[in-house]
């Protein structure tokens, strides 16, 4: 198959906005696959590749060369060359990898580049969701989608699933089954507003601690212990002291979901990077596990002594795991339909240093790899008006408009540069929409200031934005030396002159109640 079938595909779906014709699109798509294709036909079209990681990013699209006039790329031969380029090590290697993905560039037409620089920068956008998809898959290979379901919850994601079924048919599905060993992507909580909203849609429900620690599936069959993260790597050799727990515990084949997190003496969460930066330290772990020990946080069994239990209510599921795991390591909850409740609950939580809660109700299955309608996170939310210092131009179905936002914060005593001048806090482009993206091009070029390439339009700092975010982060990136958490864009704040901007401080106090509370 041709690399500009599976583009093709992916920017008629991006155009249509009914989810019956985009299930028809993919499914067309995905049926003209060759079975040795349709893995990274699937992948293509979920917008992911199959590598991993390949070291290319937003550089080596700053240039994009002209587009061909013919389309000759065929999709494993693109894929043959993602592997190669992730493959490259050694002096020179960054060099000769954007030298080469440059020439694949250069081959590429005008629709498969937009395609190809959705994939390396993880910005497709063309509302094809992984249940649009999943409906794709199922139409394509002529299954009912709930076959599709099952197999991806055992399998942790949607795509092998894909491939193997679009390549040996129904049958193959048969292969997907829960295995000790094996990791699943773990169930994903949707936002709620608050808890009135979350009670309202969940009833009676059990709100539990959300801990900011590093997600962990552990796995143990006999005296074998494994441990995965939240992408699904292994990380069982870096967390030495969640392998020793899982072999007390009495049972001779278990799977448990929870949270790892770094705690200080009196028992509040450290940094997040401190926990983070502990998981993935792979040189002279038993020093790092010295330095910063890891406590486990443990909320739910999905398999127990041979009884697989992902398709079971949460209260039975939680049964499960209070006859395994002792208290101390379960995850802190209060069954409640009653909001107060909930409420003191929710400020015990943040008076504790947690970042807020999440509710979850009683009859929900597990439902790997989605943002299940059982679960629902409830966060404070903090919002700060910024300055816009910088924008980058967008690529992908966002080509064209100036999208990421360079976001800074007011610095009258000049703490970080000259009084009166900006502190940058990070970067996002979430949260905007057409219209505002479309509005926010036009005026960032009238306030267009400073050096500018191919990639990065400096601003005058006169145009401010009302940022949400979920916290403040420690990140020796940036002057202050943090830096803004899952940041999103609520509105323009044309109402507002950049004097009236929030200060540098007010980001440093925000920092210091949620690490150093």
């Amino acid at each position: 198959m041709l690399l500009t079938d599976v583009a093709d595909t992916s920017a008629a779906v991006a155009e249509v906005s009914g989810r019956l014709a985009k299930i028809e699109l993919l499914a067309d798509c995905l049926r003209r696959a060759a079975p040795p294709e349709a893995e990274v036909v699937a992948s293509y079209l979920a917008g992911e590749l199959r590598q991993r990681r390949t070291g290319i990013g937003y550089a080596s699209l700053r240039s994009m060369p002209p587009p061909s006039a013919t389309a000759t790329l065929h999709v494993l031969e693109v894929d043959a060359e993602f592997a190669a380029l992730a493959a490259l090590e050694g002096k020179g290697s960054t060099t000769r990898r954007r030298e080469r993905f440059q020439a694949m560039l250069a081959r590429a037409t005008a629709t498969e580049q937009r395609l190809l620089a959705g994939l390396v920068t993880g910005e497709l956008r063309q509302g094809a969701l992984d249940g649009v998809l999943t409906e794709a898959v199922a139409a394509a290979a002529g299954v009912h989608s709930t076959e599709i379901r099952r197999a991806v919850t055992v399998a942790g994601a949607l795509v092998p699933v894909a491939a193997a079924v679009l390549a040996d048919g129904p049958a193959a599905l048969s292969r997907f089954r829960l295995t000790v060993g094996s990791p699943l992507r773990p169930m994903l909580a949707a936002p709620a507003a608050d808890l009135a909203e979350a009670l309202g849609r969940a009833g009676e429900a059990a709100v539990e601690w959300k801990v900011d620690g590093v997600r962990v599936q552990v796995h143990r069959d006999g005296a074998d212990v494994r441990v995965f993260s939240r992408t699904l790597d292994d990380i069982t050799t870096q967390v030495p002291e969640i392998v020793e727990w899982a072999r007390e515990l009495p049972a001779s084949s278990v799977v448990l979901d929870g949270e790892t997190i770094a705690l200080d003496p009196s028992g509040r969460p450290l940094p997040f990077q401190r926990t983070a930066s502990r998981v993935s330290s792979r040189v002279d772990v038993a020093t790092a596990r010295a330095k910063v020990p890891l406590s486990l946080f443990v909320f739910d069994c999905l398999h127990l002594d041979g009884a697989d239990l992902i398709a079971e209510p949460s209260r039975v599921r939680w049964e499960a795991l209070a006859q395994v795991v002792p208290e101390q390591q379960r995850i802190p909850r209060t069954t409640t339909a009653d909001v107060d409740v909930a409420r003191d609950f929710f400020d015990d939580t943040l008076a504790r240093g947690h970042e807020g809660v999440i509710v979850k109700g009683l009859q929900a299955p597990y439902e790997a790899g989605r943002r299940g309608a059982g679960w629902l996170k409830v966060k404070p939310r903090h919002t700060l008006d910024l300055a816009i210092l910088a924008a980058e131009w967008g690529h992908g179905r966002r080509q064209g408009w100036l999208s990421n936002l360079h976001l800074g914060a007011r610095d009258p005593d000049g703490r970080y540069g000259p009084p009166g001048g900006w502190v940058m806090l990070g970067k996002t482009f979430k949260g905007l929409t057409d219209a505002m993206l479309t509005w926010q091009t036009e005026r960032l070029l009238a306030l267009a200031d400073g050096p500018t390439d191919q990639w990065v339009v400096h601003v005058r700092p006169e145009q401010l934005v009302e940022i949400a975010f979920d916290g403040v982060q420690t990140s020796p990136r940036y002057p202050a030396g943090v830096a803004l958490r899952f940041a999103r864009v609520l509105r323009h704040r044309d109402d507002k002159p950049a004097a009236e901007a929030d200060t540098i401080d007010a980001v440093l106090k925000i920092h210091g109640t949620v690490n150093d509370r």
